[in-house]
């Protein structure tokens, strides 16, 4: 079984201080950081891109974990990747050619990862597993932090968790999207074993604690 990572989300620190929110990541014990790339097409908002993944590369060694929400994520992967992303995931609701895309990442020596929205059912990874290193299963709509998990998602991340064991593989299972103290212990029940955590982190008083407690 895989350990359990916490990999906190920049989308909910404070945008005018992304360094100290680097130093808040670094400082409570998480090795990875969730960066959420939006582009106002895939997803209503827009965030940021490859300039800050170059910016903030040289203020931490944590794992940067580069999630593309955007249309035509193919585009930008290579730009991603000479900017400092250690892994990058994209969406198999915008990107047709997926096992194409997952191979370019693993290719330029990046762990590779496909994401799904709650609409979509897991089913449609299940001839592309081997070519995953992570999976990624939303548990909100994506677009905003802040948001109230949708429970059923669970049961995509149990299914996809049998399909995992049956298949022999190792790939991680992530979950993004309202996840805190409480809906992590769910989450890892399901068979997660990778936690996106975006407000419940920040405005956690006791973020050490706090990973050290879900990592548990």
């Amino acid at each position: 079984m895989n350990k359990i990572i916490v990999s906190p989300s920049i989308l909910a620190a404070d945008f005018s201080n992304f360094e100290n929110a680097v130093k808040q990541i670094d400082d409570s014990g998480a090795s990875w950081l969730h960066m959420d790339v939006m582009d106002g097409s895939f997803v209503p908002n827009i965030t940021f891109g490859p300039q800050l993944v170059r910016a903030l590369r040289k203020k931490t060694e944590a794992i940067f974990d580069v999630h593309l929400m955007i249309v035509s994520p193919g585009r930008f992967i290579s730009e991603f990747a000479e900017a400092g992303a250690d892994m990058i995931t994209f969406h198999a609701e915008a990107e047709i050619h997926s096992q194409k895309y997952l191979k370019e990442i693993r290719d330029l020596g990046l762990k590779a990862g496909i994401s799904l929205v709650p609409s979509t059912p897991c089913s449609v990874l299940e001839d592309i597993l081997p070519y995953i290193d992570i999976a990624l299963i939303m548990t909100v709509n994506p677009g905003f932090g802040g948001q109230t998990l949708i429970s059923e998602c669970f049961e995509k991340v149990e299914k996809l968790s049998l399909m995992r064991e049956k298949a022999g593989l190792n790939f991680r299972i992530s979950v993004d999207g309202g996840i805190n103290e409480k809906t992590a212990q769910d989450a890892v029940k399901a068979g997660a074993d990778t936690l996106v955590m975006g407000s419940a982190f920040f405005g956690s008083n006791d973020k050490a604690g706090l990973v050290r407690r879900l990592q548990k």
